[in-house]
């Protein structure tokens, strides 16, 4: 049979080169051989940067300065003045400050903040000062604590999803402020989600897709006595809610009865904040119809325990403040009453504060034990906490020796401060609320003579000047 041939098309190239490349590959390595070393390229570029320059020395020749008479005789130029040095950047007290660029306006104005100057807040239209609580915790302004913690606050959209497991295990201190500096820096406000995040942790579910412990909120929370929310108290969180929060409803475990007629388990009041005894629910101008007076009353009942209460910007005492304009007809007479128990001239004409005292005496009745109460910025239902009114059979008043006869200091003070181009209603409307603010602490010391505590009421005072336009205004209603 004849023998089979493959032609192979394709093969390993040979290692050795053909003949007919061997001849330029060494002509090639001939003419490296003869190439220049790197010294004598870099040599070369000496040589040629030295005749291109012409000097051997790369530094200015400074020329000697002559007295200016001779210089005049030899035409020389006058040496050009040294540059100017740069001016020191100083402090507003007068030192020096560190060196790099200053930091951004917006990282140290106090414009926004409530603990800020009365003279800084003048100009801001629909805020008044607010009185931070006093004994509350605050970190030093403009240390390390208090940047951070205002740094989560304004970046907080961000920081309660990435830190949600972390935030309820800062210490107790921490978590307070946090609160506080949220409710105040932060642009919507702190809801009850954000609460409950900080204060109690994220959800169950989570906690337990994450595989992590959860907390014991009978003890996680037991050193924290106060609660801030200046600026989110009717705007981002309800006093309902807040009430859902703090007393929420927890059902008991149902176990196996040994008889069909011992009585079911009924769920137990459970307190997220047992100890809190400092409650901060100040509102803004702007914000101040949200605030419900029926819905305080609801979390009164259960904060019996609360010694120090902020309401400053509150609106005036009602329960019904939607329907101070409304009326209906009556259904015996025909005629049209009005609606709520306040109408539109209540006060004004007919002195009748009989809806507010009924609602601040029910307060009373519910926080028994304040120490310390802020009415800043309440300047126009000043009279209802001195005034009576006829009740069922009984004459309604504010008791202040008895409901709230432990309280010590009550803030009555504007929230605002007189400009030198403060008009003349703006002085006499500040000199009405002083002058109403004077007349309750004399009804409370009259009150409480020789039967209670000492009171001490904080309220405005007015400069020479403007005491001088209220001197002239009432001279002319005289005459």
């Amino acid at each position: 049979m004849p023998k089979k041939r493959h032609n192979n098309k394709y093969s390993k190239p040979p290692s050795v080169a053909p003949p007919s490349l061997a001849l330029s590959s060494s002509s090639r390595a001939t003419s490296d051989q003869h190439e220049r070393s790197v010294n004598q390229i870099l040599a070369d570029l000496r040589r040629t940067s030295f005749k291109q320059n012409g000097t051997s020395s790369n530094f200015p020749v400074t020329t000697p300065t002559v007295p200016p008479s001779i210089r005049q005789i030899l035409q020389i130029p006058e040496t050009p003045a040294p540059a100017p040095r740069r001016s020191l950047r100083l402090h507003a007290h007068g030192r020096r400050a560190p060196p790099g660029p200053p930091p951004p306006r917006s990282w140290v104005s106090l414009a926004q903040s409530r603990h800020a100057p009365a003279d800084l807040g003048k100009d801001l239209a629909g805020h008044i000062q607010h009185w931070p609580l006093p004994g509350i915790y605050s970190p030093a302004d403009g240390s390390f604590v208090d940047q951070l913690l205002r740094r989560m606050a304004l970046d907080w959209e961000q920081q309660r999803h990435w830190n949600q497991f972390y935030l309820y295990t800062l210490p107790s201190q921490l978590r307070t402020a946090l609160i506080s500096c949220v409710s105040e820096l932060y642009g919507p406000g702190i809801s009850v989600n954000d609460l409950r995040l900080i204060l109690s942790g994220p959800p169950d579910e989570e906690l337990a897709q994450y595989e992590v412990e959860k907390p014991d909120l009978n003890k996680l929370n037991e050193d924290i006595f106060c609660l801030d929310l200046s600026g989110s108290a009717g705007r981002s969180i309800s006093l309902k809610e807040l009430n859902e929060l703090l007393h929420p409803q927890i059902a008991a475990e149902t176990d196996l009865q040994e008889s069909w007629d011992a009585p079911e388990p009924v769920s137990g009041p459970f307190k997220l904040l047992p100890n809190l005894t400092q409650l901060s629910l100040a509102v803004e101008p702007g914000n101040a119809p949200a605030a419900s007076w029926k819905q305080l009353l609801s979390l009164a009942t259960k904060l019996h325990t609360i010694t120090h209460l902020d309401l400053s910007g509150w609106p005036e005492p009602s329960l019904t403040p939607n329907a101070k304009f409304a009326k209906v007809a009556s259904s015996l007479t025909g005629r049209s009453v009005q609606y709520g128990g306040t109408g539109p001239y209540s006060h004004n004409l007919d002195g009748d504060w009989s809806e507010a005292i009924l609602v601040l005496k029910r307060l009373s009745k519910s926080l028994y034990s304040l120490e310390y109460l802020d009415l800043t910025g309440c300047g126009d239902w000043f009279p209802a906490l001195r005034k009576e009114a006829d009740g069922d059979f009984t004459i309604d008043f504010v008791d202040w020796v008895g409901d709230w006869g432990k309280i010590t200091t009550l803030r009555l003070c504007s929230g605002y401060a007189l400009s030198d181009d403060s008009s003349r209603g703006q002085i006499l409307r500040l000199a009405d609320w002083i002058e109403s603010a004077s007349a309750v602490e004399k009804h409370i010391r009259a009150q409480r003579s020789g039967r209670g505590r000492w009171i001490t009421v904080e309220k405005d005072t007015l400069t020479d000047g403007a005491k001088a336009v209220v001197e002239t205004e009432r001279r002319r209603l005289m005459f």
